[in-house]
């Protein structure tokens, strides 16, 4: 009698998922290794006219990002768009939805991630020595808005509490490391960076006592009307914040008492390293990536623990919250306090890189971007954070080197002067395809007998994260 995958057990069809998604991998790697061979060539090569014939230069770069463009390409075909069951079984199963097919996708995506950012210093100084601290810089950024929301993650995505003016804490995170680091010099920036976030997470529960009975769209004018109060204070408070010249000479980061700077006592002469800029940004790329890290072991631990699943009930339903007896003034304290202090965390960070800050850095338009990231990513979901902040950040800087759109428009267009039309164009067409963010299925913290992932299309809409 022949068993199909529905009767099957979870182990085995766990199993199977598993398979499925190697196969799929298996199948892009060759589309990669075939488009790498026949594009050896044609792209891998470059002929210049030298005196005395052709120069012939090895293109490295444009080879290997080729390749790449084609196993992510075939990979996403395979598992988002192409109707294939990958399985080696002789049984045919029924036709299931992409959460039913990989429902392992988001840890293998994690992994990915971690491993690629794990080692991504290295391999950018390699691959690309002339470029390296421009794709390290890059990478930064996009780690400190991953940071972010993470942190904006805990309001919106598990507590439900719509915030606009999460700029404020980042604000306060920045402004107090950077007047605590300049005005006492024995206050470092690893004494400093958690005084900032604790100050952040005080100024989390300033917010969050006005606004306990306030929910929805009357919750997010307030909360957008915190952050412009904190904003327009920096911009005032000319004798304690520097008013609109902001502050400078913030110092940076050091390694156990040794700058990244030139001449004795420093990270290169005490280690017998040739001076270079570059490890600076090493160093602090590999700080905010230990920081995102702890945001998202923090935001996992507590989202397992009474406190996270109470945030859950909240953003569902905070009538049914309170009729369970779940304490929800505490609830919503504790959701705007800990996501304050993660974006206190990369407020300190943000201020010890650029080593100057002013109030134009934390405007509305950051909070609006740090709130489309979570949204575009999926409200509630770690790995579409990663992958809309990469897709938000990254895009935009990219779109600043289209340069070989003048050749196919001519040389009157610019794409730096487009490339927010092209963004705010890719941004509706996503937003078109996914509604609910590219991490549209959801897993639950807590379930009776098996976990099962939920669907976005068996939900409402803004319902079920």
């Amino acid at each position: 009698m022949a068993v199909t995958s529905a009767n099957t057990s979870p182990g085995a069809r766990a199993r199977q998922e598993e398979n499925r998604f190697a196969q799929a991998v298996r199948d892009a790697a060759i589309a990669a290794f075939l488009a790498g061979v026949l594009s050896f060539f044609f792209i891998g090569f470059r002929t210049d006219i030298a005196p005395g014939g052709l120069s012939l230069k090895m293109r490295w770069s444009a080879w290997i990002t080729a390749i790449v463009v084609v196993f992510v390409g075939r990979l996403l075909l395979n598992l988002f768009v192409f109707n294939r069951t990958w399985s080696g079984s002789s049984t045919k199963p029924r036709s299931a939805t992409v959460s039913e097919r990989l429902p392992d996708l988001g840890k293998w995506l994690l992994r990915a991630f971690f491993i690629f950012a794990l080692v991504l210093p290295f391999v950018a100084m390699y691959f690309f020595p002339n470029r390296d601290r421009q794709f390290i810089d890059i990478a930064i950024l996009i780690m400190t808005y991953v940071m972010l929301g993470w942190g904006l993650n805990i309001v919106v995505g598990l507590a439900g509490l719509l915030d606009l003016g999460y700029v404020a804490f980042y604000a306060v995170g920045a402004y107090s490391f950077a007047l605590l680091s300049t005005h006492f010099e024995f206050i470092g920036f690893w004494t400093a960076l958690p005084l900032a976030g604790m100050l952040a997470a005080c100024w989390g529960l300033v917010l969050g006592f006005p606004v306990l009975r306030l929910r929805g769209d009357y919750l997010a004018i307030v909360t957008l009307a915190f952050g412009e109060i904190i904003r327009v204070v920096l911009l005032n408070w000319y004798e304690f914040t520097g008013g609109p010249n902001g502050i400078s000479g913030i110092p940076k980061p050091t390694l156990f008492g040794l700058e990244f700077a030139r001449g004795e006592g420093s990270f290169a002469s005490f280690f017998g390293l040739t001076y270079d800029p570059i490890h600076r940004f090493v160093y602090l790329y590999y700080i905010i990536f230990l920081l995102a890290l702890i945001t998202n072991i923090v935001t996992m631990r507590l989202r397992a623990l009474p406190i996270g699943r109470a945030w859950e009930a909240l953003r569902e339903d905070e009538i049914a919250c309170r009729s369970l007896g779940i304490n929800t003034r505490n609830t919503k304290l504790t959701a705007f306090a800990i996501g304050a202090m993660f974006g206190g965390f990369a407020g300190s960070f943000f201020a010890t890189r650029q080593g100057f800050i002013s109030p134009e850095s934390f405007s509305f338009i950051e909070s609006a971007i740090i709130l489309a990231i979570v949204v575009l990513g999926g409200l509630g979901s770690q790995i579409g954070v990663v992958i809309a902040a990469i897709v938000m950040i990254g895009g935009t800087e990219a779109l600043r080197n289209l340069g070989f759109l003048t050749y196919i428009f001519g040389p009157g267009f610019d794409p730096v002067q487009y490339r927010m039309l092209l963004f705010g164009l890719a941004m509706v067409i996503i937003m078109v395809w996914k509604p609910r963010g590219f991490v549209s299925t959801r897993e639950p913290t807590v379930a009776l007998k098996e976990k099962k992932r939920i669907g976005a299309d068996l939900v409402a809409q803004g319902e079920g994260h």
